[in-house]
């Protein structure tokens, strides 16, 4: 395709001179080019192919970046950047140095609030809806969500917010809900399309507002209220939303222009809450993902469009997320009280097998983290023995619930943290780098770091049978190639190994570094410690190394200020050891996206780092400094 209508959009403002009958040449134009772009870079897919006629028809009838677009999530946000004078990054996509896969506020005017995380868009637009009254600005605010981020808490909490009014002021709020999962009965068609453009129009609000006046302050007005709420609710699914204060409209197709301008170009008119609902299809226009909307969801690299997703030549090596899958269904196996429970991350947890193994004892939550948390905390009260799988960013929206619903009662809840440490191309705000200071901070807590996907599945297991709250983290994607034995062996609680003697300068290492700082020792004959445990933190094992070693190290794939390193310093005050002490992790910034390997280098936290930065601090044989009591 040569795209010759896309190449004149370089801002939305180019988008609203064309007549309306170009805009479906130009989604077709803009659908093909995604697919191109990201068939070259990896990225997500399904669900930019389904936003591409809403996301023509929202820069064509508002006024962006005046009036304010907050994509949920921000996956589905390739066709929006497309539009707004990205087209020629894309070849950079998700890559250092290159446009972010999500928006950013300091990428461009148009991404007016940064997401990655689900279900905040209603929230970030309800305040920027009543900034705007407060300022008095004349704009609207608009919330595009999906079906699957309405599953969240935050997400009603918004709506039940920005549908009442504050000082007698309303915000200038549309919410659009793009469902393209649910059921929809009837199905989406003329007749639907007819009452959204009718319940839309100034007729039905002028109608509804003029029976309002007539009939307020006579007995007839409730029931012809009653009788509207009911009516529109048998044909549409809307009442809930009419209940919580915003006007519902639709559902209507989502790929269809003729139906979606207008009823925007309507809404956009009205005052108040707003609700459109939506129906779109992921992956539409290309067969492949519509057919599997599940595999097409994203691409982890380069394919041809023509063939689709296929498996490589040489089989990939086992990923930790696959070791955390075969564990949990041989433990399921085992221990009939195992309950596995995941937020709306079964296959990114790799609980797919188990699903269909256990489905009894299976249970997605849906993106509601905080639940999830607290549901495992009833099963746990009662006897069962709980395992929630879930990204270590994602653990971040359920804190409280850790603390005050497992870690409070002391409940045996075994957390397995997918994705810990760097993520590469998904970037900040999926980094799991913080939950070793957040979670290690909990009385009653432990937590465990494997350094490879043996430790990994021994580590789960051990974990598993502790009687408190346990996290075992572990990053993503395939360790240095360990096989898993099958037996499950509990490893000693609380206690570290020596993997390699030498002198000097004993490197403590937590997790997969492990690896790379024994890589570091060869060349610098450094004592490097497998420690296994953050918390209980083996103590003896770091007094040992203190009192015969010159320096220690701390490496770890987490933040440093309050990481593993931080418990080891804590650990040698305790102990009345002075010892130099060089910590190794992620610096106190949030680090951009890009290949893992690479943003583990710039860090310093691969071999080479790891030993020039014990050069540098230490020289490359460190000053005696030996350790001493008091």
């Amino acid at each position: 395709m040569d795209y010759s209508l896309l190449k004149t959009i370089d801002s939305p403002a180019d988008l609203r001179r064309l007549p309306r009958t170009e805009l479906k040449r130009l989604a077709d134009e803009l659908r093909a080019y995604v697919l191109e772009s990201v068939s070259k870079t990896g990225g997500h897919l399904g669900s930019n192919l389904g936003t591409v006629e809403l996301t023509v028809a929202l820069h064509y009838v508002f006024n962006t970046p005046e009036d304010r677009l907050v994509w949920d999530v921000g996956h589905q946000t390739y066709p929006h950047k497309v539009l707004t004078g990205r087209r020629d990054r894309m070849s950079g996509l998700r890559q250092l140095g290159g446009i972010s896969g999500f928006p950013r506020r300091d990428e461009s005017e148009y991404d007016t609030f940064g997401t990655g995380h689900s279900s905040t868009s209603i929230s970030a637009a309800h305040g920027m809806a009543m900034a705007a009254k407060l300022k008095g600005e004349n704009r609207k605010a608009v919330a595009i969500i999906g079906d699957g981020s309405m599953t969240a808490g935050m997400a009603f909490e918004a709506l039940n917010n920005a549908g009442v009014a504050h000082g007698g002021v309303l915000g200038d709020v549309l919410v659009i809900l793009n469902d393209n999962d649910m059921s929809i009965s009837p199905p989406v068609g003329a007749l639907n399309k007819y009452l959204a453009r009718l319940m839309s129009g100034s007729f039905y609000a002028a109608a509804r507002e003029g029976a309002k006046s007539v009939l307020k302050n006579t007995p007839l007005y409730e029931f012809a209220r009653k009788f509207e709420e009911h009516t529109k609710g048998m044909v549409v699914p809307g009442t809930i939303f009419e209940e919580f204060g915003f006007n519902y409209v639709g559902p209507i197709d989502g790929h269809d222009l003729d139906s979606l301008v207008p009823t925007l170009e309507n809404l956009r008119d009205k005052k108040g809450p707003q609700f459109l609902h939506i129906v779109t299809k992921k992956g539409a226009g290309y067969k492949l993902a519509e057919a599997d909307p599940v595999k097409y969801h994203a691409a982890s690299g380069k394919f041809d469009p023509a063939v689709g997703f296929v498996k490589p030549a040489t089989p990939p090596k086992l990923t930790f997320t696959q070791v955390f899958g075969d564990w949990l269904c041989d433990m399921a196996e085992a221990d009939p009280r195992l309950v596995g429970i995941t937020p709306a991350m079964r296959e990114g947890s790799g609980m797919v097998e188990f699903h269909k193994r256990f489905p009894q004892r299976y249970h997605d939550v849906g993106i509601a983290e905080q639940h999830s948390v607290t549901f495992a905390a009833g099963l746990a009260c009662e006897g069962v023995k709980p395992v929630v799988a879930i990204y270590s960013t994602f653990l971040q929206r359920a804190y409280d619930q850790l603390v005050h619903d497992v870690a409070i009662q002391n409940l045996p809840v075994l957390f397995a943290l997918d994705r810990a440490g760097l993520v590469g191309a998904d970037g900040a705000t999926h980094a799991g780098n913080y939950d070793i200071a957040y979670t290690r901070c909990i009385p009653n807590m432990s937590v465990l770091t494997p350094a490879d996907e043996n430790e990994c599945r021994q580590a789960l297991y051990t974990g598993f049978l502790h009687d408190g709250p346990v996290t075992v983290r572990y990053p993503r994607g395939a360790g240095v190639g360990v096989v898993p034995e099958a037996k499950m062996t509990a490893q000693p609680w609380g206690k570290g190994e020596v993997r390699r003697r030498g002198e000097r300068v004993a490197i403590l290492a937590f997790g997969t570094l492990l690896y790379p700082a024994l890589e570091a020792a060869e060349r610098l004959n450094a004592t490097v410690a497998n420690m296994r445990f953050v918390k209980p933190l083996d103590a003896e094992l770091v007094a040992e190394l203190a009192r015969s070693h010159d320096a220690l190290v701390t490496v770890e794939d987490g933040c440093i200020m309050g990481g593993a390193g931080s418990a080891v310093t804590e650990a040698l005050n305790a102990a009345g050891l002075s010892i130099p002490v060089l910590q190794l992790g992620l610096p106190d910034e949030f680090i951009e996206h890009g290949d893992p390997a690479k943003l583990m280098s710039l860090c310093g936290l691969d071999a080479a780092g790891i030993e020039a930065s014990i050069v540098k601090r230490f020289g490359a044989k460190p000053a005696v400094v030996r350790a001493s009591a008091g």
